[in-house]
């Protein structure tokens, strides 16, 4: 398994076990399938309402003497609902009961958008809360907290930009170290990638696959579904692995770590051993061509009419 090396020397796996939309019921089974397969990442968050199960799963495997806490990497996530400076401690200290962990591996800013508490989801601009009253610093800052209290090992954040890792980093005492992101074929943003490697930030991919999901729900899906894709299935044809596999070492061929969700046994498997697969420098570039900036994950929850917060600014500034 390839790792990617952080400033202290803590190693991150490169192929990990998203648990987003991984649903209660489901997930306990699939975190200690995947930790028998051999996974040793995982990537949750408080949105996602399975950090309980999660948690029991990852203790139980730990008493068991199936694996050790060390040999593990968990990532989590704050909620929009906290980005007040005093309040993003409070949330990751919530998110380790529920894990029942003393400390995360990372631990990363969800979305560059703050909300009300009082909402989960925001349903109209009341309950968003602009940059000027809740900034990007004063979130950062109770990150840079979290880290000296030695609650989590690294910090990083999700859904930014360039322009807001720099602001972020121009001020910070302790840098932003991970970039997590939507990436696939479809959306490979090369110089966001770019930008991470020149300033030795990790990327991790996800929705690696394509959103199926997503896809089917969407009105304006003009593209073929990833799955479908023929350059995708000549590929995978010719290594007789499956699409998701091709996707898999695509994005660890090209120096991200990746985090493919799955509760299916057989897929946690295939996915674990796509990390073997070696492509050609002709398959890598036949993939690049396929880049048509396609967002399955566009923030519309909160660029709706009045928001403080647009598409623009959430991607393009």
């Amino acid at each position: 398994m390839k790792h990617y090396a952080l400033k202290n020397g803590d190693q991150m796996p490169a192929l990990g076990l998203g648990t987003w939309k991984s649903t209660p019921g489901e997930v306990y089974d699939a975190v200690r399938t995947a930790l028998q397969i051999g996974y040793r990442h995982f990537d949750c968050a408080f949105l996602y309402d399975n950090e309980k199960e999660v948690g029991q799963a990852l203790k139980d495997a730990i008493t068991a003497g199936e694996v050790t806490r060390k040999d593990l990497w968990i990532t989590s996530k704050v909620w929009n609902t906290h980005h007040r400076t005093e309040d993003v401690i409070v949330a990751l200290k919530h998110t380790l009961a529920d894990l029942q962990l003393a400390y995360l591996d990372l631990y990363l800013v969800h979305w560059p958008v703050a909300q009300k508490k009082s909402v989960l989801f925001p349903s109209g601009p009341e309950d968003l809360i602009s940059d000027q009253d809740i900034s990007l610093e004063d979130t950062w800052s109770g990150m840079e907290e979290c880290f000296l209290a030695g609650l989590t090992k690294h910090i990083g954040v999700s859904n930014f930009n360039q322009k807001k890792i720099k602001r972020v980093n121009q001020s910070a005492k302790i840098k932003i170290e991970v970039l997590q992101v939507e990436s696939h074929p479809y959306l490979q943003q090369q110089p966001l990638l770019d930008f991470c490697q020149q300033h030795n930030i990790i990327y991790t991919a996800f929705g690696p696959l394509g959103s199926l999901t997503t896809a089917i729900k969407s009105g304006d899906h003009n593209v073929p579904y990833l799955s479908e894709h023929p350059t995708l299935l000549a590929i995978a044809q010719s290594h007789q692995a499956s699409y998701a596999q091709i996707l898999i070492a695509w994005a660890i061929q090209r120096g991200t770590s990746v985090i493919p969700k799955s509760v299916n046994p057989s897929r946690l498997q295939e996915n674990f051993e796509a990390s073997q697969i070696e492509l050609t420098t002709e398959e890598m570039k036949q993939l690049s061509e396929l880049d048509c900036h396609y967002r399955y994950v566009d923030g519309h929850l909160f660029t709706f009419e009045g928001s403080p917060f647009t598409a623009k600014k959430l991607w393009d500034e």
